[in-house]
């Protein structure tokens, strides 16, 4: 996992899947189903139809939180966060075809998915996010640095991707840390035209990355 993860997100203007339609034309290739506070056949039936966009448009589908509905709809993957199952209890469940994501906000949580087993992580938050309820403290630049300097330090080389509340300027030196890529949200679909920032992102990690 590496370059622009994509997190669905219901807004006034956008449904969530005019939302990933939105990633997936400026060139997304790396979208994740996030419907909090829903029920799970409500995520499986809206999964149906991203997965079928995703399929058109050649990215990965990745849902959140939900490792059966995953399962249920052959997605690519699944991110799991610090109070979901397990990510060694999924990969039992999936096997070893599916992505597994995990979100860390501390050394600790980084060393905990490694041992469970994940293949990427989403690191954060950068800074403070409306998308997100109970957000755990905000890292800045200087944790970002200080985290991946230990990953390095420590031969720790799963991909991270940084998130919360990331904007197409902060991009640049988040890069610089050593980061994988970035997961955005409301910085893409607050945008008055939402499809030329996305390639506006996708471009400049490209021109940034290590």
């Amino acid at each position: 996992m590496k370059g622009l993860l994509f997190i669905s997100h219901e807004t006034p203007r956008f449904t969530t899947i005019s939302s990933i339609k939105v990633a997936l034309e400026g060139g997304c290739k790396h979208i994740q189903l996030r419907m909090k506070e829903t029920s799970p056949q409500e995520i499986y039936t809206t999964g149906v139809e991203a997965l079928a966009l995703c399929k058109q448009y050649k990215a990965k589908l990745y849902i959140d939180d939900e490792v059966e509905v995953c399962q249920k709809l052959q997605a690519d993957g699944v991110h799991l966060g610090k109070h979901d199952m397990p990510p060694s209890e999924a990969r039992k469940l999936l096997g070893v075809h599916y992505l597994i994501g995990g979100t860390a906000n501390t050394w600790e949580d980084i060393l905990r998915l490694q041992k469970e087993g994940v293949d990427y992580i989403g690191l954060g938050p950068f800074r403070y996010t409306e998308t997100k309820k109970n957000l755990a403290s905000t890292l800045g630049l200087i944790g970002y640095k200080q985290l991946l300097n230990r990953c390095r330090e420590n031969n720790i080389n799963i991909p991270i991707l940084a998130i919360g509340g990331i904007r197409l300027e902060d991009i640049p030196p988040l890069l610089k840390t050593g980061l994988a890529g970035v997961a955005l949200s409301s910085s893409i679909l607050q945008a008055k035209s939402p499809i030329n920032e996305v390639k506006k992102i996708i471009q400049t990690i490209q021109n940034n990355q290590l």
